[in-house]
């Protein structure tokens, strides 16, 4: 099963990675003017689109709701990008310096999915896609508590930590959907 996810994580990883080069290229960087909230407000407003077509059973924009999980890996590696960047590093960045960072993100990321995977069993698999919605929505009011409490916790994860949850649970709604179809 290892190998499965492994396969299917590196193919809904490099979608998002495409989209993200491309909206780069289209563009440029202006997501460097955003603070980290507002990066979590972004992806607040996905997750709740996408709660709420789910509530709803249907929707009226034709984005489809695996483009806002897409969204959700994206912003979600953009906010950890920003989290090393500095003040003093250009607004304006290349598609090349970005696919580095872009690339070591999702793959520390993948190594925690790989890593919880090994003690869980994988119980991802037989949850339903709204259930996970509604915890990156819980990790998304986790992120805005910290980020309230000026970045500080008292024995939780951080921000990063939640932020990659959060891509991992989005990229398991994307393996889900399409093996649910």
């Amino acid at each position: 099963m290892e190998e499965q996810t492994v396969g299917e994580y590196k193919q809904v990883i490099e979608a998002c990675k495409d989209i993200f080069l491309k909206k780069t290229q289209d563009y440029g960087t202006a997501w460097r003017v955003l603070r980290l909230p507002s990066i979590t407000d972004q992806i607040f407003i996905k997750a709740q689109r996408i709660r709420s077509i789910q509530e709803k059973g249907t929707q009226k924009v034709n984005d489809d709701i695996s483009g806002e999980f897409i969204g959700i890996i994206n912003y979600c590696v953009i906010a950890l990008i920003q989290m090393n960047l500095t003040e003093n590093d250009p607004m304006e960045m290349e598609v090349g310096s970005l696919e580095p960072l872009y690339d070591k993100h999702v793959n520390n990321t993948m190594q925690l999915l790989m890593d919880k995977n090994h003690d869980y069993g994988e119980a991802w698999r037989d949850m339903r896609v709204g259930s996970i919605t509604d915890i990156i929505l819980m990790k998304l009011f986790r992120v805005k508590q910290i980020e309230d409490n000026a970045g500080k916790t008292i024995i939780s994860e951080g921000i990063d930590a939640n932020y990659m949850d959060m891509i991992n649970y989005a990229v398991f709604c994307m393996i889900l959907m399409k093996e649910r179809k």
